[in-house]
C-alpha cells in the first residue's frame, strides 16, 4: 500500500513516540509536517522524516491539508480547537487521550469528526494490546460464564506519581485535568471493552493523601539537591532521574526532565526546574488515591482502584464469572474452569512494558498500524477507539469524578438501576 502521510502536531513525548513508529516503518508511514512550538523538538523529527516544520498547529492548518492524517498529541487543554479545525479540513486524525478535560469539548470533538466523516480514533491504547485481547478472547469464548464482577487495579507507582502528578505537568486540575481523567481514563474505557458493556452507575472516593506540605519530613528542603532528608526519601529526584541517566535509559521519564543527557546538564534542571522540587512542596492538587465502585448495563458490578502508593508495573485484574474466574496480571492470565475444576495459564507475549516508555506493552505500535492502515484502505473497523466508543468512556470518566465530588451515585444510562 502506498504509504500514509502524518502531520505531527505536538513533538513532544507522545507524538515523538508516535513519530518514531512512523520512521520505523516506511512502508506504512511517512511524516510530512512536525508543528511545536519548541523548534528543537520539531526539527529533530522533521529533519528524521524530511519533513515540513511549521511553528504551531495553527500555521499547519493554514496551508490546507497536505497529510493523510493528523497525529494530535498537544497537551489536554490543547485538543478542542485543533481537532475541529483539521476535522473540517479533511484529515483523519488520531487524538491522544483525554480527548479534552471538559465534557463539553470532548463532545465537540466527537461531533466534528462524525459531521466530516473522517477516520477518527483515540488512543486507547490498552485496547490494542496482545494481552487485552488474550484477556478477551477468554472472555467472549464463554469459558466462565457470564460475568458477574470484576476487580481492576492501576498501580501508578510512586515514583510515577511524583514525576507526573507532583511536580509534572498533570499535577494541577485547573492546568490539565483531574486525575482520572488524565490516567485512568485508560482503564474505564479498558473494562468497557473487556466486560463489553457500557457503564450504567457510578460512585466515587479519594483524595490528595501523602503529598501535601503537612507531611514534610523535618529538616527538608525545597530542592532535593539541598535536602538532608534526600538519601533516604523515596521520592528523591537524583536517585530517580540520576539512576537513568548512568544507566543509559536516555527514554521518558529522563526525557521529560533534559534533552542533553549530561551529569551536568541533569544538575541544572534538577537546580532549576521543576522536576528537582520536593515533593511535599509543590503545588500539585490531583489526587493520589481513588476508587471508583460501578455497574455495567446488565447488572454486573466492578472496582476499580487507581493509587500511587505501590512499585508500579502492570495493571492487575481479577474477573468473576457463573462458571469461572479469570486472574490476570499484564503477562499472564489464569482461568479456573468451575465445572471442570481445572486451572490454566496463559502467557502473553508482550513487546515492552507497561509504561509510556515501554509503549505500554505493544499497545501503541499496534494502534498506529490499526490507524494507518485503516486511513489507506477505509477499513474502520480496524479502529477499535473510535468516536462513539470513546466519547461513551470518556463520559463515565466524568460522571465518576462528579461522584467523587458531589459524594453521589451516578447514572449514565436513562433506566439505569
Amino acid at each position: 500500500m502506498t504509504p500514509v502521510s502524518l502531520a505531527i502536531v505536538g513533538a513532544g513525548d507522545r507524538g515523538s513516540g508516535y513519530a518514531r513508529w512512523a520512521l520505523a516503518h516506511p512502508h506504512l508511514a511517512r511524516i510530512a509536517a512536525v508543528a511545536d512550538p519548541v523548534a528543537e523538538r520539531a526539527r529533530h523529527l522533521a529533519d528524521a522524516g524530511g519533513a515540513r516544520i511549521f511553528a504551531g498547529w495553527r500555521d499547519l492548518a493554514a496551508e490546507g491539508r497536505i497529510a493523510d492524517a493528523v497525529v494530535i498529541a498537544t497537551q489536554d487543554g490543547d485538543h478542542a480547537e485543533p481537532a475541529r479545525t483539521f476535522a473540517e479540513l479533511g484529515y483523519h486524525i488520531l487524538i491522544e487521550k483525554p480527548l479534552a478535560p471538559t465534557e463539553a469539548e470532548c463532545r465537540e470533538i466527537v461531533a466534528a469528526a462524525e459531521r466530516a466523516g473522517v477516520i477518527f480514533a483515540v488512543c486507547h491504547v490498552l485496547r490494542y494490546a496482545p494481552y487485552t485481547d488474550t484477556v478477551r478472547s477468554v472472555v467472549r469464548s464463554g469459558q466462565i460464564g457470564e460475568i458477574v464482577s470484576v476487580q481492576h487495579l492501576e498501580p501508578v507507582g510512586f515514583w510515577h506519581q511524583a514525576h507526573s502528578y507532583v511536580r509534572g505537568n498533570w499535577r494541577r486540575t485547573d492546568q490539565s485535568t483531574f486525575m482520572l481523567l488524565a490516567k485512568s481514563s485508560h482503564d474505564l474505557d479498558w473494562l468497557q471493552y473487556v466486560v463489553g458493556r457500557p457503564i450504567a452507575r457510578v460512585s466515587s472516593f479519594g483524595g490528595l493523601k501523602h503529598f501535601t506540605r503537612d507531611n514534610r519530613p523535618p529538616g527538608s528542603a525545597l530542592r532535593c539537591l539541598d535536602c538532608a532528608v534526600e538519601p533516604t526519601c523515596p521520592y528523591s529526584a537524583p536517585r530517580l532521574y540520576g539512576g537513568r541517566l548512568r544507566e543509559g535509559q536516555h527514554g521518558w521519564p529522563l526525557s521529560v526532565v533534559t534533552r542533553e543527557f549530561t551529569e551536568e546538564a541533569l544538575t541544572s534542571a534538577l537546580r532549576h526546574g521543576p522536576y528537582g522540587r520536593c515533593v511535599y512542596d509543590c503545588d500539585n492538587d490531583v489526587v493520589d488515591h481513588q476508587v471508583v465502585a460501578m455497574e455495567f448495563d446488565g447488572g454486573a458490578s466492578g472496582v476499580f482502584t487507581m493509587t500511587a502508593f505501590n512499585a508500579g508495573g502492570h495493571r492487575r485484574t481479577r474477573i468473576f464469572g457463573t462458571h469461572g474466574e479469570l486472574e490476570c496480571d499484564g503477562e499472564h492470565v489464569r482461568v479456573h474452569d468451575f465445572r471442570t475444576g481445572d486451572v490454566s495459564t496463559i502467557t502473553v507475549a508482550a513487546t515492552g512494558d507497561p509504561t509510556a516508555g515501554g509503549g505500554h506493552a505493544g499497545g501503541d505500535e499496534r494502534l498506529m498500524e490499526a490507524f494507518v492502515r485503516a486511513v489507506a484502505t477505509g477499513e474502520r473497523d480496524l479502529i477499535r477507539s473510535g468516536p462513539a466508543e470513546s466519547l461513551a468512556s470518556h463520559l463515565a470518566v466524568f460522571a465518576a469524578e462528579r461522584a467523587r465530588l458531589t459524594q453521589q451515585v451516578i447514572s449514565l444510562m436513562e433506566g439505569a438501576r
